[in-house]
């Protein structure tokens, strides 16, 4: 568990009574967003479980389009949320269902986006689930080498963030997400200007999964690096075009597959096979 300062630990207190009535106003879930501190009670860094700022979540719903969206490792909403506020202005409210295994996350989530479909369940077995398919899929994962019990369809790598791509991209035609510079593609946030990356692991994924990792709308994300709780990390906000990838995929991928699993062997499945898919 972090340690909170005073501040933060009267503010998650006062974010914890909120929660308590029936109903809160957008008031009140804005502050709840901003001040329920995920390591007050969870020991979060090895989980890796880092909630996104509230202003830069709603950068983020930009790139976001479509009715039906899945958020992988949603925590307590806050992406889901931003996409869900932003959609009301369009000619229908996306329809959201909000995948998350910390059940306290949930308990929290179902309170701040009650609009929200929420299933507690481990991300890595959303495809095992039925759940159709999605027009967006978002998430701001667990970054790095996080404990796990199975692995992603194409990808048994060390970096959970290309698992949940991986699974993303077997169950929407898009897909938007939060991950470190270093597996983005291409540096931009923080930088002067924008550039690809030319070697290194995200590269590695993308030309063995045939996916490109894009910039979307641009967010510098070092705007916002001061207000994650806990951490500072240097990010970037990636849009993956998967029914583009499916469109222009080669006919034989899955032999390359495996150069890009770095841990336990893994029988990769055929690229475009969609478990779980309607």
């Amino acid at each position: 568990m972090a340690k909170l300062t005073k501040p933060e630990a009267k503010a998650h207190a006062q974010a914890i009574e909120m929660l308590v009535k029936e109903r809160l106003t957008e008031d009140e879930k804005e502050f709840v967003f901003r001040n329920w501190h995920e390591g007050a009670n969870h020991i979060n860094g090895s989980a890796g479980a880092f909630f996104t700022p509230y202003d830069m979540a709603f950068d983020f719903s930009f790139d976001v389009g479509g009715h039906r969206v899945i958020d992988l490792c949603a925590g307590i909403g806050m992406l889901s949320y931003a996409v869900h506020y932003r959609s009301r202005f369009g000619e229908r409210t996306a329809d959201i269902t909000c995948i998350e295994r910390n059940p306290d996350y949930v308990a929290v989530g179902k309170k701040l986006l009650p609009e929200a479909t929420w299933i507690q369940a481990d991300v890595l077995d959303v495809l095992d689930m039925g759940l159709g398919q999605f027009d967006y899929a978002i998430s701001n994962p667990p970054f790095g080498n996080i404990k796990r019990e199975r692995n992603a369809p194409r990808y048994s790598g060390r970096n959970f963030e290309f698992h949940i791509i991986d699974i993303a991209a077997h169950l929407a035609n898009y897909g938007v997400f939060i991950v470190p510079q270093g597996s983005a593609g291409f540096n931009y946030s923080g930088r002067q200007f924008y550039e690809r990356q030319k070697d290194g692991k995200a590269v590695k994924f993308q030309e063995l999964t045939g996916l490109h990792f894009d910039a979307g709308v641009g967010v510098d994300t070092a705007f916002y690096r001061d207000e994650w709780k806990g951490v500072s990390p240097l990010c970037e906000i990636v849009s993956v075009d998967f029914a583009e990838a499916r469109q222009m995929a080669p006919a034989v991928i899955a032999p390359a597959i495996s150069a890009a699993n770095d841990n336990a062997p893994h029988q990769p499945l055929d690229l475009f096979s969609f478990a779980g898919a309607a």
